[in-house]
């Protein structure tokens, strides 16, 4: 602790102006939160307009209005590399290292892949099987197509759950999703999914001639206007149809005959496509997992920072409440939890790659501590703690216990919030001074509120109790509580 409070920071603390800016923007507050409410339910109304107004396009059309090469591949590969790099420098005997690095070597050979990857999916029954059967004689025309049936959407049977399945569709580089009438809500929920992962799909209305005519065009036009996607229509296998034939001596006879698979408006958009997109589709398919493999490798290296950065949130907590606990002038509470967090700040921004200066993380410490007041996080703070306190007859022994256990509190949720604040930006990029303010705001109240389960609450008093309260008094409390009881 000598060594911390040795840093110019905790020193000097950040002057008593801070404390007056601190507490004129205390006394807005609650004016400002108002403005905020209106403008926030402005803009939800307004959303919900604009999205009313923008429907997405279909996703051929995403296709052709994305902007994918082989160098813009190979940036999204390297960033990817960039993160690895990253993670090797920061953990070099890092488990996933060697399999990360595989991935990277795999990504480069397929931007050469010549093969189709086409993936057959949707609920059960719903003719996959038979649809690939039938398509077989079109593929031998194709043969950079490879037609892959995927498990069974929306069952319950087997060990492969809807996430599994999805997870194998993104492998591919075309997506054809079956559906033998309108859609349930199960299967619009897993198509907005595979859209959103920017694959180009086509919805197969399969089984149409189990239908009446007027009945096929109903649920075609409803498909269309719900999904916004390409569909099309088609019969893999019909129902075979009753022929009845009069003979001249007046006998009659009667056969069932099969109809010929109704697939041509299918077949034809696919060559369409494969024809005129074959290319691109390989190399949306490599962006796409290398998008995947840089988010797989940040996970495990903000596990790593996250591991380097609980030890240094904790020890500045207790910092911060053996000063609220020494200090019984509110004001000098609030001036050494600031000056701490800001010490903090530059910590962590260390870990993370996100350098700040003195005045930056000064400039962080007050903005922070300002979001707390406008957000309403330090009376209810102050609250939760005084409340577990109480019931633990704690009150009665030290009032000065409030205070402190309080300023751990708040400055454990403004590290914990840091971290999270900074594993969304970008990995080694100095983005210390260019603070996003709505997302500091919105990751301070998810903090809180994860913070504010009771059970968390209680076990963290009976810390702060241990730290800032000699043993005796320690002992006296257990007394108290069992008088209590």
């Amino acid at each position: 602790m000598v060594v911390k409070l040795q840093r110019p920071i905790l020193v000097g603390g950040l002057g008593l102006s801070f404390f007056l800016w601190m507490l004129e923007n205390w006394h807005h507050s609650i004016v400002q939160l108002g403005e905020f409410s209106l403008l926030g339910t402005l803009a939800v109304g307004g959303g919900l307009w604009l999205l009313q107004q923008n429907r997405p396009k279909g996703s051929l059309e995403q296709l052709n209005g994305m902007l994918v090469d082989r160098s813009t591949v190979e940036s999204a590969i390297a960033k990817a590399e960039a993160v690895i790099n990253q993670l090797a420098k920061e953990a070099e005997k890092h488990t996933a290292l060697e399999t990360l690095r595989e991935q990277v070597a795999q990504l480069l050979l397929e931007l050469d892949r010549q093969e189709i990857k086409l993936a057959v999916t949707g609920g059960k029954s719903v003719g996959k099987s038979t649809l690939i059967q039938v398509l077989s004689n079109w593929q031998e025309n194709q043969p950079r197509v490879k037609f892959q049936e995927t498990a069974s959407l929306f069952t319950e049977v087997g060990d492969k759950s809807d996430a599994d399945v999805l997870a194998e569709v993104a492998k591919s580089d075309f997506v054809l999703f079956l559906t033998n009438g309108d859609l349930t809500d199960s299967e619009f929920q897993s198509l907005q999914q595979i859209k959103a992962a920017n694959q180009p799909t086509i919805l197969v209305f399969n089984k149409q001639d189990q239908y009446l005519v007027d009945e096929r065009a109903s649920i075609l036009l409803s498909l269309k206007q719900r999904i916004q996607e390409n569909v099309v229509a088609t019969a893999a296998s019909p129902i075979p149809m009753k022929v009845r034939k009069h003979e001249v001596d007046g006998s009659v006879q009667e056969w069932l005959e099969q109809p010929a698979p109704d697939i041509q408006q299918l077949t034809q958009q696919l060559g369409e496509v494969l024809a005129q997109q074959g290319q691109r589709l390989v190399w949306v398919t490599t962006m796409r997992k290398a998008r995947l493999l840089k988010a797989e490798a940040k996970n495990w290296l903000n596990g790593t920072r996250r591991d380097r950065a609980t030890p240094v949130i904790e020890q500045y907590q207790w910092i911060a409440a053996a000063a609220a606990f020494a200090n019984p002038v509110p004001a000098l509470d609030i001036l050494a939890t600031a000056a701490i967090n800001a010490q903090m700040v530059m910590d962590l921004g260390n870990i993370y790659q996100q350098k700040f200066s003195l005045e930056q993380a000064q400039a962080v410490a007050g903005t922070m501590g300002s979001l707390m007041l406008k957000l309403g996080l330090v009376e209810l703070s102050t609250k939760a703690v005084g409340t577990v306190l109480k019931s633990n007859a704690v009150t009665f022994v030290a009032g000065g216990v409030v205070q402190g256990v309080s300023a751990a509190y708040l400055t454990r949720v403004a590290g914990l919030s840091l971290i999270e604040y900074f594993q969304q930006q970008e990995v080694a990029i100095d983005s210390g001074n260019a603070l996003n303010l709505d997302k500091l705001r919105q990751t301070l109240q998810k903090v809180f509120q994860q913070n504010q389960q009771m059970a968390f609450l209680q076990g963290f008093v009976k810390q702060g109790v241990k730290r800032l309260l000699p043993e005796a008094q320690q002992v006296e409390l257990v007394s108290a509580e069992k008088t209590v009881g």
